[in-house]
């Protein structure tokens, strides 16, 4: 069974840093082109960014870019997100998915960013 599992989310002031990361299991992680989801209240669920299965590819939303930074540690089968300078609008609950921005499969359990003064 494919797991998902993200974790590292909190409560952050305007112009603040988080670091996301997400556990995964069931599959071969190497092999995979992963993904960040989020989903705000009341919205539809929005493709953060991307890296490509050796991690030299990687792809953003113009919403975040420049200000977050996708990586993945192939041998730990962890992926992680670091998230700089953010903004309320970046309030959500944050996935880990398995799959390009086109088509994922996204994890069960998200991690809540809650990004306000």
């Amino acid at each position: 069974e494919v797991q998902l599992v993200a974790s590292g989310g909190g409560l952050v002031q305007p112009g603040g840093s988080l670091r996301l990361s997400c556990a995964a299991s069931g599959f071969t992680f190497s092999m995979y082109t992963l993904s960040w989801v989020r989903q705000s209240p009341g919205k539809r669920l929005e493709w953060v960014s991307q890296i490509s299965s050796g991690g030299r590819t990687t792809d953003y939303a113009d919403s975040v870019k420049g200000r977050f930074t996708i990586s993945r540690d192939n041998a730990k089968n962890t992926l992680y997100l670091q998230m700089n300078n953010l903004k309320p609008e970046d309030t959500a609950v944050y996935y880990c998915a398995k799959g390009v921005r086109q088509s994922y499969t996204v994890g069960r359990q998200g991690t809540q960013v809650t990004v306000s003064s």
